[in-house]
């Protein structure tokens, strides 16, 4: 055992037993994050608007913050952007974590000296706690790779301004900086292409013990690797231990990779957004991540059937339920207030708190009241693989509301497959019996007959990235929606398709 390693088992131990006193107190610890953020934002110009000094409880906070999404926190944003200082946070944001937008086109969240602190402590502590459970540390000697952004960035009155993944790059501990990969260069190429195979020339013959990213452009760079050298990944990087991964959900992805591996890895799950670090996998024997109360920022949950509501009820850590679909709402020592982060998340315990990512509010189909969401076709697509012997590689979901010929309104699901279902109607069938048993909507509506089975429509290979590709968002933190309420992705897909029935 090398002493990095020997080191990394120490630093491992501190850090869990640190992390054990506040989730000992969890509420005691949102209240002090609550109280810490409003006292020290009072005097910015949010904190005057908003009359956070006669801000005494969460009851008062809820009077006089209304949750707001970040059209409605851009008129701040664009006064700091202009060069102004106390706006949302007291003096400047280190950074802008540049984001695409719907409706407002690029988003600039704030980056403050104490978010990042945050970011990069969570990120190590996902590691560090995988080491303190499963006593293994050697990995930590061999290469690691994290498929990004590039970490070049702008400047905006002078404020550092770039992509999230881009800006952690620069906080990579000096301990790991020789270990770690692609190079900087590398990873300051911006076509994504490119930028891989690039990187696998600088990984081929390394020993590659992490690799780390969305699941979904790691599996082009293990896809790619494979087809290079003849053999699974495993046994080019044959001290290939953890995957780490965030953004999407990895249970519709894990067959793939394992075959694409030769082998089952561990994995860490993540779950980073600009806005903050919310949560990570904190155990290997269960599943969920826990939730982070610690970490500078004050959560609340509103129920998504309540959330379109004029005056819904925002929940506090101690008054939430396990197996409910709440609409995650975040106060941040970045200057984010009761902000709509568009996350929806289910807690599975409440002792320690752990969460799952259920979908997005605004990624959902309920175009006849189904409230389909997006771990329901997740769970629905995983059944569906496990019972079969189809291979998946992307899949999204929309609904078709005005077929031809007469017929009911359906499902339409776009499936990328690797291998198709030697009996794709026994497929279709699991897919649609999944989805009723999980929502009784879409089991009423199936029922009154208003709704016909889901139907497949196959997409050809690489379809998803070809399209990506199409609208410049190949690689890096992009990824596919997976399910919509509307036909503008499914119209997109109409070029993709293969005309298999």
């Amino acid at each position: 055992m090398s002493l990095k390693s020997f080191a990394a088992k120490i630093f491992a131990r501190r850090v869990v037993n640190r992390n054990g006193k506040w989730m000992k107190d969890p509420i005691g610890t949102q209240q002090r994050v609550f109280k810490k953020l409003i006292s020290t934002a009072k005097d910015t110009k949010f904190g005057r608007d908003h009359n956070f000094a006669e801000i005494k409880s969460h009851s008062d906070f809820v009077t006089k913050v209304a949750i707001r999404d970040y059209e409605q926190l851009k008129p701040y944003v664009e006064v700091i952007k202009n060069g102004e200082r106390d706006i949302l946070w007291p003096g400047k944001p280190l950074y802008f974590a540049k984001t695409s937008g719907t409706t407002s086109g690029a988003k600039y969240i704030p980056i403050t000296k104490e978010s990042i602190k945050h970011q990069v402590n969570a990120s190590r502590d996902a590691i560090l706690t995988y080491i303190h459970e499963t006593g293994s540390s050697t990995f930590v000697d061999g290469r690691m790779i994290f498929l990004q952004g590039s970490p070049e960035m702008d400047e905006i009155s002078g404020i550092k301004t770039g992509r999230l993944s881009g800006i952690s790059a620069h906080y990579v501990p000096k301990y790991l900086q020789r270990n770690r990969l692609p190079s900087w260069q590398t990873n300051c190429i911006d076509d994504w292409e490119t930028k891989v195979n690039v990187i696998i020339e600088e990984t081929e013959h390394e020993n590659m013990t992490v690799i780390a990213g969305i699941p979904s452009w790691v599996q082009m760079y293990f896809e790619k690797l494979r087809e290079k050298h003849g053999k699974p990944v495993g046994a080019l990087f044959q001290n290939f231990e953890l995957f780490i991964y965030g953004g999407v959900n990895y249970e519709p992805y894990r067959a793939k990779f394992e075959r694409l591996i030769g082998r089952s890895v561990a994995s860490i799950e993540l779950f980073p957004a600009s806005e903050g670090f919310f949560a990570y996998q904190n155990s290997q024997k269960e599943k969920g991540m826990l939730l982070l109360l610690n970490s500078g920022i004050f959560y609340e949950f509103v129920k998504t059937d309540e959330f379109f509501e004029p005056n819904p009820l925002r929940r506090t850590i101690g008054e939430v339920e396990i197996g409910i679909n709440y609409v995650m709402i975040i106060s941040t020592d970045a200057g984010l207030w009761a902000y709509n982060l568009g996350d929806t998340v289910q807690f599975i315990s409440l002792n320690p708190y752990k969460v799952i990512v259920s979908g997005r509010i605004k990624h959902f189909i309920s175009a006849f009241g189904e409230h389909v969401i997006a771990k329901e076709v997740e769970q629905a697509m995983q059944e569906a693989i496990e019972a079969t012997d189809a291979q998946v590689n992307e899949f999204t979901v929309a609904p078709e509301t005005t077929p031809q010929k007469e017929e009911l309104p359906y499902h339409e699901w776009f499936v990328e497959f690797e291998k198709a279902p030697t009996d794709l109607q026994r497929f279709i069938a699991i897919l649609d019996q999944s989805l009723q048993n999980q929502n009784s909507y879409y089991f009423d509506l199936i029922e009154g007959k208003i709704l016909q089975t889901l139907k497949i429509t196959h997409i050809k290979k690489d379809g998803f990235k070809d399209l990506m590709k199409s609208i410049g968002k190949l690689g890096g933190q992009n990824k596919i929606q997976r399910l919509s309420n509307d036909r503008k992705l499914a119209e997109s897909l109409q070029a993709f398709k293969t005309h298999r029935k």
